[in-house]
């Protein structure tokens, strides 16, 4: 499960952008130890629920079996927060070996050294990166050339249906392009007053994991040209998807409308999120989704599928967004040799990874993982494992300043969808300049 999505990384944006002043990316200044001496290491990650904290601990456990002079002391619920208070306080008793999920900030932690360089690691150990991860993920946990972070887990979206709705309204499969996706979103739609009963779709952009970012997964879009600079007011993707999205938003109710509705859900991550309840007959959502509304009681039969994608990109239906968690070495670490071993063996072991994905119940993060009988998962599941590895499959491009341009682009789209902004082409112009001015300040 992942809650530090765009409408919660504006806290981890600030968090680094203290860090990217602190740290000097002097990744080899630590790394003297010896791997074989009997020492103790620390590991900070971000989960919190008792089922994911034990997920870590057998992990460890695990680990410690396999390097026994290696002991771990993990501390488990931290955010970017308090990750970059430690990273920047140093000492003996912050952490060697630290997780993220918020994969949008690795530019930031590359570029700024907040975050070690893993090169002289990966080469000693011969570790094939290409042979080892898909290439998403590679993309996202590396910046400009410089690579800090490895992939631990991995974060598939795709299309969540309620299946009891669509045989009550006639509706034989999923929607497979955007516009079959407006239409079923209308068949499903059952108004009540000025409310809803059942809400074929929630397309706002504060519709949990209704963000700009992860619409646009379902077109081939690019963020930033060769020169770097904001491509969005030039790729006529992003015009087509905040058209198609204002457009739904109109064609279901209206902005207002909708906002209100949406005040009665639940919270995303408890029991009573609208997905769960009925209120929303389509959603959204990471892999995540479908354990939450198992153990949540949906009383429905769940469907799970691709996200749809643009019309007339019908071929590549099966991609989605993708995301995860990412792991590195604190650069301040005096034991970075060990905590390499902990980072290898979490990334790339194909029995960790998939006991570790079993637990957590996310994404493999290596091919070798994806493709395991040892997966434990419900065959719904495969939808995503599937979308992990599609080969049109994206990710948010990495920025100097790390996610600060998508959350630059997310409130345009806050503006845009509730008619604040009428003019969409000098909307992104405007956000485009903006997008350029914030990265050469973050240079």
């Amino acid at each position: 499960m992942r809650t530090s999505r765009l409408t919660s990384t504006a806290v981890a944006v600030a968090a680094i952008s203290v860090l990217a002043t602190a740290c000097t990316g002097q990744s080899e200044a630590g790394a003297s130890d010896d791997p074989n001496a009997k020492t103790t290491i620390n590991f900070w990650h971000g989960w919190s629920a008792p089922a994911e904290v034990k997920a870590v601990e057998d992990n460890i456990d695990r680990f410690e079996k396999a390097h026994p002079n290696i002991t771990v002391k993990v501390s488990g619920n931290i955010n970017d927060d308090k990750l970059n208070q430690a990273l920047r306080a140093g000492g003996s008793n912050g952490p060697d070996v630290v997780s993220s999920f918020t994969t949008a900030n690795v530019g930031k932690l590359c570029s700024s050294g907040a975050f070690a360089d893993l090169k002289p690691f990966i080469e000693k150990s011969k570790l094939d990166l290409e042979k080892t991860f898909p290439k998403v993920l590679l993309d996202y946990t590396q910046f400009e050339g410089k690579r800090c972070a490895l992939p631990l887990l991995t974060d598939a979206y795709g299309l969540y249906y309620n299946k009891d709705a669509f045989e009550k309204a006639g509706i034989k499969a999923p929607p497979k392009t955007m516009s079959e996706l407006a239409s079923v979103a209308k068949k499903l739609t059952v108004e009540k007053g000025d409310s809803y009963e059942q809400l074929g779709f929630m397309p706002t952009f504060h519709g949990y994991e209704t963000v700009a970012s992860h619409y646009l997964s379902s077109w081939d879009h690019t963020y930033f040209d060769e020169n770097g600079k904001s491509n969005i007011a030039k790729d006529p993707a992003f015009a087509e998807m905040f058209t198609y999205q204002k457009k739904l938003v109109e064609d279901l109710g209206g902005y207002d409308k909708l906002e209100k509705y949406r005040g009665t859900f639940g919270d995303e991550w408890g029991a009573k999120h609208p997905f769960h309840t009925g209120q929303v007959a389509m959603q959204l959502d990471g892999e995540w989704r479908l354990g939450m509304a198992e153990s949540a009681g949906a009383d429905f039969e769940i469907g799970v599928a691709p996200m749809p994608v643009a019309d007339d990109e019908a071929d590549s239906y099966g991609k989605g967004f993708l995301s995860g968690t990412i792991v590195g070495i604190a650069p301040a670490s005096k034991k970075q040799n060990a905590a390499w071993e902990l980072v290898k063996y979490m990334t790339s072991d194909t029995k960790a990874v998939v006991e570790f994905a079993n637990g957590i119940r996310n994404v493999p993060s290596t091919l070798d993982a994806l493709k395991s009988p040892d997966l434990k998962f419900d065959p719904r599941f495969k939808t995503f494992l599937d979308i992990a590895q599609h080969p049109k499959s994206s990710t948010s491009d990495g920025a100097v300043n790390g996610s600060t341009y998508q959350l630059t682009l997310q409130d345009f789209g806050y503006q845009y969808e509730k008619g604040a902004v009428k003019d969409l082409q000098a909307g992104l112009e405007k956000t485009a300049q903006q997008i350029d001015t914030d990265i050469a300040k973050a240079k």
